[in-house]
């Protein structure tokens, strides 16, 4: 897409299945990439198979560091134009079962992270004037989810920080939006037993899990000034799983 090139963007959760897919799609679209995660051998793969992205190693827990990580970020790529925060973990368990720990860090890292990768990103992007800020959340923040109710909180909470955002900045032309996968083929989706796969998929109209592309393909749609009068919603990408 044209008018991404040379467009600064930092990724979170790089290393992972749906983060290589933004990280190739942003990186086709001519995109200037800062790719961060926690697995460096996963993020120098990356750099050997896109030359030019910029990979910097970064922990999103670490919440007082995070201020200082986009600062660091920003003047790797000359610039702050767009951020994909699609880092985020599960730790499930039932409710009754599951500790305060299990909950805080789950919330913490999902939740509150999200939330300090988006205050200090826009703080970047007010002096641009423009920017676009896209959070990954997950159908199960709509639906809810066995044993994970940690998740799911954590999830639904991105969705109502970012229409609070929007809200907040839309006149000083960032746009805050989600995007929302629903099953998507990965590793984690890999480790699921086949009979549960199979009604998981007998749910999904589509017959069928998604594919990392399909992530990253509303990235680039988000990131794009296509998108440009679209602010505060949440882009379903889950084969007609949920329909809002």
């Amino acid at each position: 897409m044209k008018d991404l090139e040379n467009k600064n963007v930092i990724i979170t959760g790089a290393s992972g299945g749906i983060g290589n897919s933004i990280v190739e799609k942003l990186y086709e679209s001519g995109v200037n990439i800062l790719a961060s995660g926690t697995r460096v051998e996963k993020l120098e793969e990356l750099k050997k198979k896109f030359e030019k992205i910029k990979i910097l190693k970064f922990d999103i827990s670490q919440s007082d560091k995070i201020e200082e990580f986009i600062e660091i970020a920003s003047k790797e790529l000359g610039g702050l134009d767009c951020i994909v925060n699609n880092a985020g973990i599960t730790q499930d368990n039932l409710a009754i079962r599951m500790s305060i720990e299990e909950w805080k860090k789950v919330i913490d890292i999902n939740l509150t992270s999200t939330f300090l990768m988006s205050k200090f990103a826009i703080k970047k992007m007010l002096k641009n004037k423009k920017g676009k800020i896209i959070n990954i959340t997950s159908v199960v923040g709509h639906t809810g989810n066995l044993g994970q109710t940690n998740y799911t909180a954590s999830k639904a909470g991105i969705v109502a920080m970012s229409k609070s955002l929007a809200i907040e900045y839309a006149k000083k032309n960032i746009n805050v939006n989600c995007i929302s996968p629903g099953f998507i083929k990965t590793a984690m989706t890999d480790k699921i037993d086949e009979k549960f796969k199979e009604t998981i998929i007998s749910k999904i109209p589509s017959a069928r899990l998604g594919e990392p592309q399909d992530i990253a393909n509303a990235v680039i749609f988000l990131a794009s000034s296509q998108s440009d009068y679209i602010n505060g919603e949440t882009l379903h990408v889950n084969g007609g799983l949920y329909m809002a």
